[in-house]
């Protein structure tokens, strides 16, 4: 018997899908679905062939936007992610694509979907998506090597997808629904990712970016960064009936659902382990689903 480890080669099709990011940007598509039904819901909720086709290319323009990102994020960061565990065989390090490949596509793909959201929806989705380009390729990339603020600039764009959908169908941005909306994205995502810059700590600093969770052996700091964002995540649903966008069912649900996180932060301050804060981590999964579920049903 051999004791050589086969390594297998991923595909093109594979590398592909690592180089838009396909995994992380599906939960992009789905957060701008949910703006696009809520506004759909404020229209009237009538289905017709025209909606479903606005719809159509409100998720096409968001893709094509999404997927240009992702592919401009790892061209910068080639060099970081050779150095970590995690993403050192992203095609882009590992060399099975080469950089001005990947340059050529993320430029295509993200001119495509800013000229396509122009056409076919509205200047202010074509604004959106050269907005969240802009920010999370120009600013936030380049600040994870500056500043630990980046998490907060990273937040920005992570929160503008449903205020496209909400653009999508029909509706302008001088309304609160759709700040409404990016408040509860860009909240949710400072928790979730200060559980991920703890967890893969050592991996951050290898690369050389300047995280929260730096130095952070202990965790305290970690967690009472989350339980600190967390605590405006309790705050932010009582806007709601006061806006008129809900009754108040999910104010009360949202309010328990932060909390719950706010728990399972305590819990790993008090233990310190590592799998508590993993279960923090997942606990933010949890949180995203049920709230904008919840918050479907209760709109008015």
């Amino acid at each position: 018997m051999s004791d050589e480890t086969t390594v297998q080669i991923p595909t093109l099709k594979q590398d592909l899908s690592t180089l838009v990011k396909l995994r992380l940007n599906i939960f992009v598509l789905i957060t701008t679905f949910f703006g696009y039904l809520l506004g759909w819901k404020t229209s009237g909720g009538v289905f017709s062939g025209e909606a479903a086709w606005a719809l159509f290319h409100t998720i096409l323009g968001t893709a094509l936007s999404a997927f240009g990102s992702a592919v401009f994020n790892q061209v910068m960061e080639v060099e970081s992610d050779a150095k970590m565990a995690r993403t050192a065989n992203r095609p882009l390090p590992s060399r099975r694509i080469l950089p001005p490949y990947a340059f050529a596509l993320g430029w295509f793909l993200c001119a495509a979907g800013i000229i396509h959201l122009g056409a076919m929806i509205s200047f202010e989705a074509a604004f959106l998506a050269a907005l969240t380009i802009g920010t999370y390729v120009f600013i936030y990339t380049p600040m994870k090597r500056v500043s630990s603020v980046n998490t907060l600039i990273g937040a920005i764009p992570g929160a503008i997808p449903p205020m496209m959908g909400w653009v999508g169908a029909g509706h302008g941005l001088l309304e609160a629904a759709p700040w409404f909306l990016f408040a509860l994205l860009f909240l949710w995502q400072l928790p979730h990712f200060v559980a991920i810059n703890w967890l893969c700590r050592e991996e951050y600093e290898e690369a050389k970016y300047e995280m929260w969770s730096n130095g952070d052996v202990s965790g305290e700091k970690s967690a009472k960064l989350y339980i600190f964002f967390s605590l405006f995540m309790v705050l932010l649903p009582l806007l709601c009936p006061a806006l008129g966008l809900t009754g108040w069912v999910f104010p009360i649900v949202g309010c328990l659902l932060a909390i719950f996180l706010i728990l399972s932060a305590i819990k790993f301050l008090k233990s310190r382990e590592r799998v508590d804060m993993r279960k923090a981590f997942f606990a933010t999964l949890l949180y995203l689903p049920l709230a904008l579920t919840v918050l479907a049903f209760d709109w008015k």
